[in-house]
């Protein structure tokens, strides 16, 4: 276990880089900030020269790759961070520096017990991209597919295990001073955050991840998921099929290419939905730099380090919100956000319903260039506050997916309408999981899987009832009252009186 000393350091460390951006001005000035984490703010800039303007992103590389990640999650979280904050971190580039070659044929070489030359005909040494976690090399393997092996950093799980022991005393420790820290649950998000790098430390697990969104989205044929190189994937290495494409920022290329940018961001809004609503399994880091478009007019993802699950009455939920927003349908939205315990019971499910108007209302039919996000957040998180309505960290991973899909879907077709493009889709999964023929089947589902529990229960009454043996039932016994003795004085003057009377009793009868 990690001193609190320790921890303490860390963080003044830490403050005194973000001082030197001017980052902890923010965080200062916030009325919300709990006076000892002001006070610490103070001391960790004390003698600092900060800048006017802060640069959280730059910060945030200076401290190191688990900052960085750390940074693009608070990028999805303005109500925690701040609006500017939030904008700031959003263009946090995970860029780095790559590691020496030699620490990466060590890795690989350890991982598969074979030398390099045994798996790829050709590796090149200067890789393609080199992120906070993991560096990609492009490769061909012995049987002369090209492929990209992706490669964790060196000593990157010990950096990211020191950081995330800070993390998690901070967060305890703002925690504690309630208030609208206790609302944001800070040690939630810190606990998805654990979640999500563990996911993306292990790229045997993320291979097992971009299989499974492989086979989901063979219904939607303009969407590719490269395949996966089994042989040649371990825990610290990944290897799977090389793309030849454009990234999607380049929309200057795109169109020289003769690429339809519309289809393109249509297609990538409808695999969205069918991700996160049909299967609840959804890639959830859509930034450009993970999507390509292919020659043939596919768009093709990389990178499934981060991956977001949403259980289907959860999926259900959102369906009906999402629609119900697109429709005007106010109402329905409050009700659902009551059902779902997502506003506490003791507030009014009309005030609500009416509080989602003046939010919805403003933008409903615009395009999305022509759309305040700003002012939609601003609304959106007066809402939480006014209701009572603490985060829900499950959804954090789905909210900033739908930002960058978005984002991404908007720079490919500046007139795009993505809840316009949304409504059909929505309409008729709605219509297949909440008609009559949906309604019928699942409790018909429920009402076997109830009978298939009967036996069980049968089983478990005997164990918790037996019957009952040969021997006669005990008597009842009287209930004595019995003396608390305080100390051994105590207890040999009991047994002095017990051995006095016994003696007694003894005389009587002889």
């Amino acid at each position: 276990m990690t001193a609190s000393v320790t921890h303490l350091w860390r963080l003044l460390k830490w403050g005194r880089t973000l001082a030197r951006h001017g980052a902890l001005r923010g965080i200062e000035q916030d009325p919300m900030t709990p006076p000892p984490v002001r006070r610490l703010c103070r001391l960790a800039r004390f003698g600092a020269r900060t800048p006017a303007t802060p640069d959280y992103a730059a910060a945030l590389v200076a401290i190191g790759p688990a900052a960085v990640k750390l940074g693009q999650v608070l990028s999805t979280r303005p109500d925690l961070v701040g609006e500017r904050a939030a904008a700031n971190l959003s263009q946090l580039q995970d860029d780095l520096p790559p590691a020496p070659f030699a620490a990466i044929r060590q890795i690989i070489e350890a991982s598969f017990g074979a030398p390099l030359e045994s798996l790829f005909s050709r590796f090149d040494e200067q890789p393609v991209g080199a992120a906070s976690i993991a560096q990609v090399h492009h490769a061909v393997t012995t049987e002369g597919r090209e492929v990209a092996v992706k490669v964790l950093r060196p000593g990157i799980e010990e950096e990211f295990a020191r950081a995330l022991e800070t993390y998690e005393w901070a967060a305890a420790h703002v925690e504690r001073f309630g208030g609208e820290a206790a609302r944001l649950r800070p040690r939630l998000v810190v606990a998805h955050f654990r979640q999500w790098t563990a996911r993306e430390l292990d790229l045997q697990r993320e291979a097992a991840s971009a299989s499974e969104l492989r086979e989901n989205m063979v219904a939607e044929p303009g969407y590719h998921i490269p395949e996966i190189d089994w042989r040649r994937t371990a825990r610290r290495v990944l290897t799977l099929e090389w793309l030849d494409g454009i990234k999607l920022n380049d929309r200057e290329a795109l169109i020289a290419d003769g690429q339809d940018c519309g289809a393109l961001a249509a297609t990538l809004v409808r695999a969205f939905l069918r991700q996160a609503v049909v299967d609840g399994f959804f890639h959830a880091d859509l930034h450009h730099g993970n999507l390509f478009a292919l020659r043939d007019g596919r768009i093709a993802a990389i990178d499934f380090g981060i991956m977001g699950r949403v259980d289907r009455r959860a999926r259900l939920w959102l369906a009906e919100i999402l629609y119900g927003l697109i429709t005007g349908n106010y109402r329905r939205v409050a009700e659902i956000h009551f059902e779902a315990q997502y506003v506490p019971a003791h507030h009014n499910v009309d005030e609500f319903a009416t509080a989602l108007r003046a939010a919805g209302e403003p933008i409903r039919g615009l395009p999305v260039k022509d759309i305040s996000v700003g002012r939609m957040l601003e609304s959106l998180f007066a809402i939480t506050r006014d209701f009572d309505m603490p985060t829900q960290p499950h959804l954090l991973l789905l909210q900033k997916t739908m930002v960058m899909n978005e984002g991404v879907a908007t720079a490919l077709d500046p007139d795009i309408n993505m809840w316009e493009t949304a409504e059909p889709f929505l309409r008729e999964w709605i219509r297949s999981e909440l008609g009559p023929e949906a309604y019928y089947a699942d409790r018909l589902i429920e009402t076997v899987r109830a009978f298939k529990k009967i036996p069980e229960l049968i089983d478990r009454i005997d164990q918790y009832f037996p019957p009952r043996g040969a021997a006669p039932p005990a008597p009842p016994l009287p209930e004595i009252p019995l003396v608390v003795h305080r100390n051994w004085l105590a207890y040999v003057a009991t047994g002095l009186v017990g051995l006095a009377a016994g003696a007694a009793a003894m005389a009587l009868f002889t």
